[in-house]
């Protein structure tokens, strides 16, 4: 209890902000709804609760002092499953093209808004992920584990948009799922989208990374 308390007073900053960020994000889409009296976005609550899920995780593993290997191993693949789910919310800007004309700015700005904290969740959840790391890994291998689960997290936002797979359905679909993955993943000709999609927005994941971490962890002046 003491160790979340001091997670909780060392990190008020961040998760006032944070909470800031994502009631404007909900204020915004139940005026939406009011003006036009449809429920259409309410589905980006749902993958912005999916997006603070690995984030819970990395903060509840960061107070836990007693964290041992085993712990670890299964507390990573869970985050590592709904990682995906953080970055995938700036691919519903898709939904755009449904918009009518005159809200279209609108319907820009409430997406944007929530694939925003979706990223910051992201960038935040992998930074915590690396300092929970730090007791069981050396620092280079670190690094490439942090940069190798922005390419992950792209090729899953990939399975998710594309082929709308789920976080659980390794659970429920597993033969389908890995099947399909073992294909794009042997067969890269038959899957330029899959590649190309994966490779620019890991880039573009990568380069978000790079800014966020360079920016988050200069000392306030």
């Amino acid at each position: 209890m003491n160790n979340i308390k001091h997670l909780f007073i060392s990190r008020f900053k961040t998760f006032a902000l944070l909470s800031i960020s994502i009631t404007f994000c909900i204020v915004l889409l139940m005026i939406r709804m009011k003006l036009t009296h449809s429920y259409f976005y309410l589905f980006l609550v749902w993958n912005l609760f999916l997006a603070v899920i690995p984030f819970a995780i990395t903060t509840y593993l960061i107070s836990n002092p007693k964290l041992n290997k085993f712990g670890l191993m299964v507390w990573f693949s869970v985050w590592l499953l709904f990682l995906p789910n953080a970055p995938y919310i700036v691919t519903d800007l898709i939904h755009i093209r449904l918009s009518k004309p005159h809200l279209i700015w609108f319907d820009v700005l409430i997406i944007s808004s929530f694939a925003i904290n979706g990223l910051l969740l992201f960038y935040l959840s992998i930074l915590d992920m690396k300092i929970v790391l730090k007791p069981f890994l050396k620092e280079r291998l670190i690094k490439h584990i942090a940069f190798a689960i922005l390419f992950l997290s792209s090729f899953g936002v990939y399975l998710g948009r594309f082929l709308r797979y789920n976080s659980w359905e390794i659970i429920q679909n597993p033969w389908n799922l890995f099947s399909d993955i073992i294909n794009i993943a042997i067969q890269p000709s038959a899957n330029k989208q899959a590649w190309l999609f994966t490779i620019l927005f890991g880039i573009f994941l990568t380069v978000g990374y790079w800014m966020f971490k360079k920016l988050y962890s200069k000392p306030s002046t």
